[in-house]
């Protein structure tokens, strides 16, 4: 898909210039001729020696360049597309700002060709409002932007900034420079869930489950590069793009009351949460104390969203659930399938390692109303979310 594609990957000063190295990797083996820009700050983290051995030419480090008397205007009208991986936040208030400090940030300035970024830093640094801003601003001139995973930063933090993965960063340029046949959602009003839900047993304790939502942020993330409608119902504190239109909620009652309007209008719905199946009846006022022996708790059903949704589902909407299981996985997913009364459902086996809740990877198996099977290998929740997408595409081009 990359074959002959000219690719600047600008790499910025922070500690994940190193995955920058297996981004150059993977593109140049998908057929990309890469040219490696690295700002100063990057080469006190990764040595330009790596970038010249493994990119398609040696790496730019400087305006003063004696392969070409310009070669920010060089670089920048010569691309197919300019990557940023990692783009610190002194890269993107630069940018933002129109101010051209070095060859990176000059080039940036000097093309017409697509741009991603790559956001990396700490997460104090990343919900900066600055920071925020300039990407708003960013996007509103038609910048991309892959977002920040969560997980372990510099110095033993844990949060978001993280870089996103170097497969997901070239699947997304792979995506880019397809055309628009890859916009293959464009106009589509789809809502998706994520996350487990709370049900309160006193105002500490509650019901839950280990879903983190992070399959269905990236289904959502996927769905809006594609040119969705984005609505994301969910659980989780993670941040979502900003044309991503965000509803948080806790309890399955909230949940299903968040799906009420928006759901109805929706072209396709895909229902990835963890929705608790049991609530207690009532809810102490107090936190209730272990002085006062073990309580009972009388439990009730859930609304159950998923067979409501597909119940009250209108003409032409596409319905997706998913499948959480521990043993007879293929059995179990065609069974809810058939009892839900739904399109599509994606299984997968979270007793396996590696995949399900909390992780930032999974392996889904997709099996369809119309018979169809897909089994979708180990790999990472944005890399599966685009394989979803892809069965729910097919669906719809379906007469």
């Amino acid at each position: 898909m990359l074959e002959g594609k000219r690719i600047v990957l600008g790499v910025s000063g922070g500690i994940a210039a190193y995955k920058a190295v297996e981004v150059c990797r993977r593109l140049v083996d998908a057929g990309a001729h890469v040219i490696p820009v690295l700002t100063e700050g990057s080469q006190h983290f990764i040595g330009r020696t790596t970038f010249d051995a493994l990119g398609s030419e040696p790496a730019w480090t400087g305006l003063w360049d004696e392969r070409h008397p310009i070669p920010h205007t060089h670089l920048g009208q010569t691309a197919d597309l300019v990557l940023v991986a990692p783009a610190t936040a002194r890269v993107l208030g630069l940018y933002a700002g129109g101010i051209s400090e070095d060859l990176l940030t000059n080039v940036l300035l000097a093309t017409r060709a697509p741009v991603l970024v790559c956001p990396a830093m700490h997460t104090e640094m990343w919900e900066h409002p600055a920071v925020r801003d300039n990407l708003r601003l960013l996007r509103s001139r038609g910048v991309h932007v892959v977002e920040p995973e969560s997980g372990r930063l510099a110095g033993g933090d844990v949060g978001t900034g993280r870089l996103a993965d170097p497969a997901v960063i070239v699947a997304t340029v792979q995506q880019l420079l397809a055309g628009e046949e890859h916009l293959d959602l464009t106009g589509v009003r789809l809502v998706v869930t994520a996350g487990g839900t709370r049900e309160p047993i006193d105002p500490v304790r509650f019901i839950g489950n280990r879903s983190s939502g992070k399959q269905g942020h990236a289904i959502a993330a996927e769905a809006a590069a594609r040119g969705a409608k984005v609505t994301l119902v969910t659980t989780s504190a993670s941040p979502a793009a900003a044309e991503i239109d965000l509803v948080r909620v806790d309890t399955a009652a909230e949940m299903a009351h968040a799906l009420e309007t928006r759901a109805e209008h929706a072209d396709v719905i895909v229902m990835a949460a963890a929705v608790a199946d049991f609530r207690p009846v009532a809810v102490a006022p107090d936190k209730i104390k272990k002085s006062g022996g073990v309580p009972e708790i009388t439990l009730e059903a859930t609304p159950d969203i998923l067979a409501d949704l597909a119940a009250h589902r209108r003409t032409g909407q596409i319905i997706v659930g998913f499948a959480a299981e521990t043993s007879d996985l293929r059995a179990n997913a065609a069974e809810k399938l058939r009892r839900k009364g739904i399109d599509l459902i994606v299984a997968n086996d979270v007793s396996a390692p590696g995949v399900g809740f909390e992780h930032d990877t999974n392996e889904v198996v997709i099996l369809g109303a119309d018979g169809s099977v897909q089994d979708v290998p180990f790999a990472d929740k944005r890399v599966i979310a685009r394989a979803i997408l892809n069965v729910v595409s097919t669906l719809r081009s379906k007469p």
